[in-house]
């Protein structure tokens, strides 16, 4: 087991959550790829992606549904900057997580996390677990405590 997965299972203990880490048959490098794997609905996937703020040069963790794309054209209204895709060394280097991977949870830095309220209108959400080929299920409540994630309206 990789050292981003065991971060993630750690991260998850220490948030009093028990979740249950699985290995999907081949990456899933994509919302609908990865919904196919596990069996669910699109819009059940929380993609974890990592974004710059462009004045602040601060990494922020977007927790979108997978039926959604981020409209960057809003982003200084929804996250009080505009936001630039961030660098896959620098998310490597100061997250842990390489691009495909990126977990909600287990970064080695903190970082001020956003949720998509969509995420919130299922009984589970699945996200990344810190390999592109492994995911976990989890409330989204349950998700949006771990991560002290401040909700967003992404429609």
């Amino acid at each position: 087991m990789g050292k981003s997965i065991t971060r993630v299972r750690q991260a998850a203990l220490d948030a009093g959550l028990q979740i249950q880490v699985i290995t999907l048959p081949s990456s899933a490098r994509t919302a609908q790829q990865a919904a196919d794997s596990c069996g669910c609905a699109v819009g059940q996937i929380a993609k974890s992606m990592i974004f710059e703020g462009t004045r602040s040069g601060a990494l922020k963790l977007i927790l979108v549904s997978g039926t959604h794309q981020l409209d960057l054209s809003r982003a200084e209204i929804l996250f009080g900057e505009p936001l630039g895709r961030a660098d896959p060394k620098r998310v490597r280097a100061e997250t842990g997580f390489a691009i495909g991977g990126v977990a909600p949870i287990g970064h080695l830095c903190s970082m001020q996390t956003y949720m998509d309220e969509v995420l919130t209108k299922y009984e589970t959400v699945w996200a990344a677990a810190g390999a592109p080929e492994t995911v976990f299920e989890i409330a989204p409540h349950a998700l949006l405590t771990a991560t002290q994630a401040v909700l967003f309206n992404n429609g």
